[in-house]
This record gives structure tokens, C-alpha cells and sequence, in this order.
């Protein structure tokens, strides 16, 4: 562990102007506040938020993200409090220790709750202040190095699949690969101990063979740099396992296989360096193809810049290159670190990062901590395309993103009001998948809005966030709206009118909010009509009172509801506009509507019965009919021509039998009422082809 004196040094040798005194009281404060703790290695808890600190300063990071890593479990851990915090140090650290402190741990909650919810709370502070990211992912980086000190083996599997999943993702989209490197490694050897065992007994075996081969191709490189003028560091590595296990899943194939194990780093002074050591290495070593990257002129979304080359050497192994200038080199070790604006006399909140905007626009938007996984791992990990706009600006998309992904990308108000999308100046469905270089133009409506259906194809978190949040809202608006004509068909049963006031104490003795959450509760049958009657109007419901079937005065109108959100159709019968209609309520259930003679009705269901009326004008619904057609060349041509001259469109065609020279059909079609699919009927009827025609 870090002595007090040994961590005020390390700070002092690469920013002079540190705050020492700052940082000898955070040091004094946190080790009385965690007094007797112990880790599960037996080491003093204190330890562990000084190793925290000590990694930031091999980042050169500023004292008050030093002093936040030495304070960042006191709140959490310890009886201290913010305010003691706020007062000592100021409200700078205080506001970033906030942002570092885990949420307390919570049984009830599961492994993606708990990964989920962590996240959260992190990222929204890092919507402020990028340096609460970095003491996170130092104060995780820590735990990974102490994991095998865990006595429960779950619980050292759910640490190391999380950080796998969520935090060494999060390390590579702001250029801390190192960081990133040793979180995977460690997170590999608990996940696959068998896998990390091999691949590490393979390395071993190849260095033995090879002796110092890494060496002596890295030296190759350099003097031959040297020859033709070149001026560079050169240094070489073995790749670590999980690189190397990652590669060999991806393309199915064994170690001896992976010609690409070595990997060599060639920094040189300038930019224009990279190009000439790029082609002098060319013109020595055969390039393979398909392997060139250039970083330099299209940098990565996190800023990282080097040129990736792969040659086949002199020994007939393939071996990897990285060429880059020396302040190239600095931000790719230590990511935003390498800017803090310390330097340059700025605030660190000022560092900015795109993509986290995106995440805290999410966070918005997401109401489960599942969900809210999903959209951020789906940001954060899938390989990316390129797009542009039709006035050439870029768009970075996930691969398989779809045009309203590039809609929400660009805009969530554009994402919401999409109705099309030309690509490359060609009119296509919603659900194409882009591809690098596609020129996209989103054509919108005012009058549009996100469609459910839109969520089978998205692939952005932001989108399917977007579509969900509309979903969730008109849901809300619709169910308020069913609500409050049952609310006014129930008031009318009583034996006079209410004012405003009664209104408000039946909230009261009904423990209900709000008037809009009374009518959600009214049409998800949490309050019975017997409740609230007699919560508006007290002794108006008899104690001997029987609940009978359509016991209300009127038919409730659901036009202007949409089906699937307030109602759905059943299945089972198929009801269009015209037909008669009763729902059944249930509990925390959508009203399902039903025909009046339905046999499901007649099963005795627990449930609550509404006398439904479609209302003037409905118009649309699907009807399900048997049509038995005559084995005949033609005949299903027939029947779809019939079909097509009185407008009904197929949704679905199902043989379901085959008898002798009869074929039965089940066919779903979309009318506008009951009068449409009786002309429909009468005319499949009169052709030659169909024997018979039912309604199901």
C-alpha cells in the first residue's frame, strides 16, 4: 500500500502546483473513517481506495480526482457524511464522490438490476464530469486485481462478467486500452478458467520455442527504419489470452492456425513519420490484404489515431503493426487522461465525449434497469458502419442499423416523425440494413409517429428508447381515456351527480394520487366498480348487492383507441366494427374484446363485463375465415383475385386441411366493417373454385 508521503510525491513529480495539503487531510480523513474495516484479503479497507488512487496517478491525473478516489467509498462504507465531505473539501470533490458512490446493495434485486442500476448512477454524474468515469473504472480495475481473494465462487463470476460486460467496454470508448486489457484478462481467467489456462500454456510453450523472437524482430525493424532515416522507438509484445481466445471463437479455428499472436508498436516523432515508416515497411515485408487501417485521417469516436498495418516477415509469421507519433501514443495509453485541461488551465468537467450524451439521453428514457441495459451494452458495443447525410455529415451506427436508427441518431424528433427513408437517392423499406459509405435521407412527417412495430428491427439503444417511450406514453393516454368512460358510465348508475369535491375525497379513501391514476386503475380493474361507487358516494352499494353481466346503462364507445394498447381484439373470435361487442376486465390487464356470442364467453370466466359499442365511423379490423377450395389448377389465384376486387387485403393464409380434391384455408384479411365481410363472404360464395365459406 501507498504511504501518505509516497502518493503526495507521485503527484508532486508531474503536477508541482497539486494541492498537498488537499490531499494529506482526504488521506487522513478516509483512513479514521474506515477505521477497522478489513477486505476480504485481510488487508485494511483503507488499502484499497489508496491503490485506487495510486492507478489514477500513474494517469497523471488532477488532486481533486485523487482526493475523490481516496474518499470514494467513505460515504457508501463509513458514518460519514456528504455534508462532512462538502465542508472539508469542497463541493467539487463532493459533487464527484457522489457521482463514484455505489448504490447500497440491495438482496432483492437481480444480477442485471444490480449491474444496471450501478450504472446509472455513474453515468449520470459522468454527464458532468467525465473524471467520475475514470475513478470508477480505476476503483473496478482494483477489485478485478483482488477478485481471487473472494471466497464465493458466484459471486467472483458475477464481478467478472459484469466488468466484462459493462466497465471494460466503457474503458475502451474513451481510449484507456490498457485499462481495458487487464480487465479483460482478469475478467477471461474467472469466466474461462480452462480457456485462460490453455491459451497461457500455449503462449509459454511458443516463447520457449522462440527464445527472444519478439526482440529480435522489433530490433529488425528499427535498424531497418533507421536505414532510410527514420528515427523510432520500436516495442513488441506477445497478445494477452483473451485477445488471442477472442480471435480464435470468432473464426472458428485453433492456436497453430492464428499466424497473428505478435503485435509491434513504432512510434516515431511526427505525423508525417507514420506515413513513411507506413511505407518503408511495405516495401521490406509483404502486406497482407484487408488488414490496413488508417486511424490517423478518420480517427476512432473516442479520438484514437495510429495507422494498423499487418505484414508477413521474414520468419513466415504474420505479425501485427501500430504506427503512431508520440502524442498519438500518449492518448491512446492514457485516453482523456493525456487532455487534462489542468495543463492547459481549463476545467476537466469541459472534456466532453458524444456518445455519453447519447447514454444520458437514454437514461431518460429507459424504465427498467433491464432495459436500460440493453440500450447502453447496444451502445456500447457492436462494431460500427459509417453514414452520411445528405449534406455529408457522418453518422457512426452499430452494423445492422436500420434507417430509423440513422433517424434517431441524427435527431430523436426526426426518429419520431420518420415515415421513409431514400438510400442513396433510392426509396427503401424502414428496415434495411445500412452499409459503410450509404448516403441516407429520412423523409418525415408531422403528423408521424414511432410504430411498435418498429422495435422487431432497430438496433440502437436511443432508437428502440425512442419508440418505447412513445409506446409507454400513448399506452398511459389511452388507458386514462377507457378509464374515464367507465368512470362516467359507473357515476351514472348513482342516484346523483357528483361535484368536484367528492371527487378528491374518493381519491383520498381510495389512497389514489392523482385523477388520471384513479381512471388507469378503473380500467385495469384494481378498483372494483363497488369500491369506488361507494367511495364516491358512500351507502349508494347495498351489502347484498350481486354483480350482474352487463350491469351498466350505456355502451362504452372505444373509437378513437387504438387496439393493442387500452384493448385487444381475442383471437379467438376476431370482432370487426359492426359486430356486437362485450370486454372482460381483469386485474393489471389490457380489456379484451370479444363477440356477444362468443363461446369463450359462455366458459364462465372470472371477469368483469363491459358493454362495448365500436362507435360512429370505426372503420378497420381483422376477420379470420374458412374458405374450402376445389382441388383445381387456378384456384387459389381465384380466390385471391376474388379477394383483391373487393378490397380485402391477406395478412395471413394458412392450409390447415386436405381432403381428396378439397384444400381448407384459414385466411386473416383486413376490412373496413361487418357489412365489408359479408359482401366479401357472398362473393367468394358465387366462385366457381370455393365450395364454402365461414366466418371463424
Amino acid at each position: 500500500m501507498l504511504r501518505q508521503y509516497e502518493l503526495v510525491e507521485k503527484i508532486k513529480a508531474y503536477d508541482p502546483d497539486a494541492d498537498e495539503a488537499l490531499i494529506n487531510r482526504a488521506y487522513v480523513f478516509s483512513m479514521k473513517a474506515h477505521g477497522s474495516q478489513m477486505r476480504a484479503s485481510g488487508d485494511p479497507y483503507f488499502s484499497h481506495p489508496i491503490e485506487v488512487a495510486g492507478i489514477l496517478t500513474d494517469l497523471k491525473l488532477d488532486d481533486q480526482t485523487i482526493v475523490t478516489a481516496i474518499l470514494h467509498d467513505t460515504i457508501e462504507d463509513t458514518v460519514a457524511t456528504p455534508e462532512q465531505v462538502e465542508k472539508l473539501f469542497g463541493k467539487d470533490v463532493a459533487r464527484l464522490v457522489d457521482g463514484v458512490t455505489k448504490l447500497s446493495k440491495v438482496e432483492a434485486l437481480s444480477e442485471n438490476e444490480r449491474a444496471a442500476e450501478n450504472l446509472r448512477k455513474f453515468l449520470l454524474a459522468l454527464s458532468d464530469d467525465i473524471r467520475v468515469l475514470l475513478v470508477k473504472l480505476a476503483d473496478r480495475l482494483h477489485n478485478m486485481r483482488t477478485l481471487h481473494h473472494i471466497k464465493n465462487p458466484e459471486k467472483r463470476r458475477r464481478i467478472a462478467r459484469e466488468t466484462m460486460d459493462i466497465y471494460a467496454p466503457l474503458a475502451e470508448r474513451i481510449g484507456m486500452y490498457e485499462i481495458m486489457k487487464e480487465m479483460q484478462e482478469l475478467s477471461f481467467r474467472e469466466l474461462e478458467p480452462d480457456a485462460y489456462a490453455s491459451v497461457t500454456r500455449r503462449l509459454k510453450q511458443l516463447h520457449e520455442q522462440g527464445g527472444d523472437l519478439v526482440s529480435r524482430i522489433g530490433l529488425g525493424l528499427q535498424l531497418h527504419l533507421a536505414d532510410h532515416g527514420l528515427t523510432a522507438d520500436v516495442t513488441g509484445r506477445e497478445k494477452h489470452p483473451y485477445s488471442i481466445w477472442k480471435k480464435m471463437a470468432e473464426r472458428h479455428i485453433s492456436f497453430e492456425q492464428l499466424s497473428d499472436v505478435m503485435a509491434f508498436r513504432v512510434i516515431v516523432d511526427e505525423l508525417d513519420d507514420c506515413y513513411l515508416a507506413l511505407g518503408q515497411i511495405h516495401q521490406r515485408w509483404p502486406m497482407v490484404p484487408g488488414r490496413f487501417k488508417d486511424f490517423i485521417s478518420t480517427p476512432k469516436r473516442n479520438g484514437y489515431q495510429s495507422l494498423h498495418t499487418s505484414v508477413i516477415h521474414d520468419t513466415k509469421m504474420r505479425i501485427e503493426i501500430q504506427i503512431r507519433s508520440q502524442a498519438m501514443h500518449d492518448q491512446a495509453e492514457r485516453g482523456l487522461a493525456a487532455h487534462w485541461a489542468y495543463k492547459e488551465g481549463k476545467p476537466a468537467a469541459d472534456v466532453r465525449i458524444p456518445w455519453i450524451d447519447d447514454l444520458v439521453e437514454i437514461l431518460d428514457h429507459a424504465e427498467s434497469p433491464e432495459e436500460l441495459l440493453e440500450h447502453t451494452k447496444l451502445a456500447m458495443y457492436q462494431d460500427r458502419i459509417f453514414a452520411f447525410t445528405p449534406k455529408g455529415e457522418l453518422i457512426q451506427l452499430p452494423k445492422g442499423a436500420t434507417p430509423v436508427d440513422f433517424a434517431y441518431a441524427v435527431h430523436t424528433d426526426l426518429g419520431d416523425r420518420t415515415v421513409g427513408a431514400k438510400v442513396n437517392g433510392r426509396v427503401v423499406p424502414l428496415r434495411t440494413m445500412l452499409e459503410n459509405g450509404d448516403q441516407v435521407e429520412i423523409l418525415a412527417s408531422e403528423t408521424q409517429h414511432p410504430q411498435p412495430s418498429w422495435l422487431r428491427f432497430v438496433v440502437t439503444g436511443k432508437a428502440r428508447a425512442g419508440v418505447r417511450r412513445f409506446v409507454r406514453h400513448k399506452e398511459r393516454d389511452e388507458t386514462v381515456e377507457l378509464g374515464r368512460k367507465i368512470y362516467e358510465e359507473i357515476v351514472a348508475r348513482l342516484p346523483s351527480g357528483l361535484s368536484a369535491e367528492v371527487t378528491k375525497r374518493a381519491l383520498k379513501k381510495l389512497k389514489i394520487e392523482s385523477e388520471d391514476e384513479l381512471m388507469i386503475a378503473i380500467a385495469r380493474k384494481r378498483v372494483s366498480d363497488e369500491e369506488l361507487m361507494e367511495a364516491l358516494m358512500p351507502g349508494s352499494v347495498g351489502t347484498d348487492v350481486v354483480r350482474k353481466p352487463l350491469g351498466q346503462r350505456k355502451a362504452i364507445s372505444i373509437k378513437g383507441l387504438t387496439a393493442g394498447v387500452a384493448y385487444h381484439l381475442a383471437n379467438c373470435c376476431h370482432p370487426v366494427p359492426g359486430d356486437r361487442i362485450v370486454g372482460l376486465r381483469r386485474e393489471d390487464e389490457e380489456i379484451e374484446v370479444h363477440l356477444i356470442g362468443c363461446d369463450t364467453l359462455a366458459s364462465g370466466i372470472d371477469a368483469d363485463w363491459l358493454d362495448l359499442a365500436w362507435g360512429e365511423g370505426s372503420d378497420g379490423g381483422a376477420a379470420r375465415i374458412c374458405v374450402i377450395v376445389r382441388d383445381i389448377p387456378g384456384a387459389l389465384g381465384s380466390l385471391s383475385s376474388t379477394l383483391g376486387l373487393k378490397g380485402a387485403n391477406i395478412i395471413n393464409l394458412q392450409l390447415t386441411h386436405r381432403d381428396g380434391g378439397f384444400h381448407t384455408f384459414h385466411i386473416d384479411i383486413e376490412v373496413h366493417d361487418l357489412a365489408h365481410l359479408h359482401a366479401i363472404i357472398a362473393a367468394l360464395r358465387e366462385a366457381d373454385a370455393v365450395s364454402s365459406v365461414e366466418r371463424i
